[in-house]
């Protein structure tokens, strides 16, 4: 299993890294949910939204901003 740790950004934002710092998205709450937002970088380094490695969990939602919750959802995506 991938190892995702979460930065907090402010109250309804966290962003999502790997294990090795390699940011692939943030958690984001909007109204009562809080729902992971992948994110990838282009080859110049320009950022795409909702791509990168976890693409396909893009608006995965999650109950509140957990490492364990994030890790059980996501952690098969990369």
């Amino acid at each position: 299993m991938t190892s995702l740790t979460l930065t907090h950004i402010n109250a309804n934002v966290y962003s999502v890294h790997l294990a090795d710092g390699s940011h692939v998205g943030n958690l984001k709450r909007i109204g009562a949910l809080w729902k992971f937002k992948a994110v990838g970088y282009d080859a110049s380094g320009g950022v795409e939204p909702g791509g990168g490695p976890f693409t396909l969990l893009h608006n995965t939602a999650l109950s509140k901003p957990d490492v364990l919750e994030l890790n059980a959802k996501l952690g098969a995506g990369n």
